[in-house]
């Protein structure tokens, strides 16, 4: 009879990890301090997101109307970035931020109401810019809507 050969037993695992691993954090950079920074405010036709950097570009605080507590199409409303871009303003400002050069980029309804919604909360807002992206003839538009 054929026997089959006996496998070599797999010795179990001989070193013992260490029973609490050691945790490497990203330290967070301090945010305390900026005084001065840059909104942008990209709004679609769907939603409007604000964004607030630093001078670097570095992200300090965001805001959309889904976040605030808005849904479906009631997102793509001037009330709606309004409201956003409040809540993003009143966080900017309890990290000690002061002035911004507003940048606007999209089409959407939310453009107006959300830099107007800026100044109102109590920044700054040192120059407005429109960098909303123009093609030079570049990807075929989608057809337009017959209504």
């Amino acid at each position: 009879m054929a026997t089959k050969p006996e496998q070599p037993e797999q010795p179990q695992q001989q070193q013992q990890r260490p029973l609490v691993k050691k945790a490497a954090k990203a330290r967070k950079k301090s945010l305390k301090g900026i005084t001065s920074g840059i909104a942008t405010i990209q709004a679609t036709f769907n939603n409007t997101i604000i964004t607030i950097s630093d001078k670097q570009g570095n992200a300090i605080v965001w805001a959309t109307p889904g976040l605030v507590g808005f849904h479906g199409s009631k997102k793509s409303t001037p009330f709606a970035a309004q409201i956003a871009a409040t809540d993003a303003a009143r966080r900017a400002k309890e990290l000690g931020l002061m002035s911004v050069d507003v940048f606007v980029r999209g089409p959407g309804s939310g453009r107006e109401s959300a830099i107007r919604a800026l100044a109102g909360a109590g920044l700054m807002v040192t120059s407005i810019k429109d960098v909303t992206p123009i093609p030079h003839n570049g990807c075929r538009q989608r057809k337009k809507r017959r209504v």
